[in-house]
């Protein structure tokens, strides 16, 4: 029962569990996917399961071959992270911006609220060729496609986020004397930067699709590109490692936005405080 006890989930072991459950997806993959270790279950012969979803150690041996042995993945994977990064921050910043901006004023809010739902009820996706004409295949193309994807995220939050603001604490801070200026750098911006943290952690993702997705449909360059190399001549391995790649480095941006909230947001009680409160 001890031992059970210590082997439980529980904040001082969740990273083993995190890297164990890694690990265990990745020995079933293994399994399931190598010829002659297990009979095959949903196809007539064991080579079939490898075919469609690749087999982990030769994806493995791929991704080392891209970074260490070659290194012929590190130009395509600094395109494509400079145009994940470069859509993330416009994207975010036009969102940030136009979310205050409605948010503080009532009458153009009503007046753009339809085209504003509009616009975010499109599938933008669709918009990455139309970009293509406009920008050429290079960076610009991509990023705009970014744009459009993490601009909706970001401004719907940073706008339901300054609605929310207490009329109470407005109310005392205005009769305090509190500027404009004041109100928007001490009573709105807080209230709204937990909805922001929470916004760029979807957006995160969201600029690598971007990306991706532009450099699939028209590009000569990028990770993006190497993916749909590969699927035209059907290498699901080449597919397989380079999505690892990208997740990964989405994983890590996704961290990074973590530690900066961390820091930006001291002020804030985290869960395990709170239930102790």
């Amino acid at each position: 029962m001890s031992a059970w006890k210590w082997l439980a989930p529980r904040p001082g072991n969740l990273r083993v569990w995190q890297v164990g459950l890694l690990v265990a997806l990745f020995v079933f993959w293994h399994l399931m996917t190598t010829p002659g270790l297990i009979p095959p279950l949903m196809f007539e012969n064991d080579k079939q399961a490898a075919f469609f979803f690749g087999e982990p150690l030769i994806i493995f041996s791929r991704i080392w071959r891209w970074f260490v042995t070659e290194g012929d993945i590190y130009q395509h994977l600094a395109i494509t992270l400079v145009e994940t990064l470069l859509a993330f921050a416009i994207g975010a910043g036009l969102g940030l911006g136009g979310g205050l901006w409605l948010a503080l004023a009532p009458m153009a809010s009503a007046i753009l609220e339809p085209y504003i739902k509009a616009l975010n009820s499109m599938p933008r996706i669709i918009l990455a060729p139309i970009f293509a004409v406009w920008f050429g295949l290079g960076v610009a193309s991509k990023v705009a496609l970014g744009v459009t994807l993490v601009f909706f995220i970001v401004f719907f939050n940073v706008y339901q986020g300054v609605k929310e603001v207490s009329p109470v604490v407005l109310a005392n801070a205005r009769m305090l004397g509190a500027s404009p200026k004041q109100l928007l750098r001490h009573v709105y911006l807080p209230s709204a930067t937990s909805w922001v943290f929470s916004s760029l952690h979807t957006s995160v993702g969201l600029a690598f699709v971007g990306a991706v997705v532009g450099e699939y449909l028209g590009s000569a360059s990028g990770v993006g590109y190497l993916i749909h190399q590969a699927e035209g001549v059907f290498d699901i391995n080449t597919v397989m490692a380079g999505i690892l790649v990208l997740t990964g480095f989405a994983l890590a941006l996704d961290g990074a936005v973590g530690r900066l909230e961390r820091r930006l947001l001291k002020w804030q009680p985290r869960s395990g405080e709170t239930e102790k409160l």
